[in-house]
């Protein structure tokens, strides 16, 4: 799967779905099991995407691993502060929950 193809399913995922941004959110939405996916940076820090991973084995939400940093998952989610964690309740217009299963992650 191309960098460039993700970037504009997450682009389409934040204008036409619903997305919670944050770590705090997205961890709420998994313990709600409101999340369908859950996209976290690169250099997200690891005892955060140790809990994010927990709670998303838990609610079995896919995790996709944004090949950027955070802030270059803000300037894709056209942000203008870094994004290390997002919660997509609703991917909207996007194939993006059609990509990530494509994948083979669960």
């Amino acid at each position: 799967m191309k960098t460039m193809d993700i970037n504009k399913a997450i682009q389409i995922t934040v204008k036409t779905g619903k997305v919670i941004f944050g770590f705090k959110e997205s961890v709420e939405a998994l313990r709600g099991g409101k999340a369908k996916l859950i996209i976290i940076a690169k250099n997200i820090p690891k005892d955060r995407e140790k809990i994010v991973q927990q709670y998303a084995k838990i609610s079995k939400t896919p995790i996709l691993q944004y090949d950027g940093s955070s802030l270059g998952l803000g300037s894709v989610c056209e942000k203008p502060f870094p994004v290390s964690v997002l919660a997509v309740r609703d991917p909207g217009d996007s194939e993006i929950l059609r990509m990530v299963k494509g994948k083979g992650r669960k």
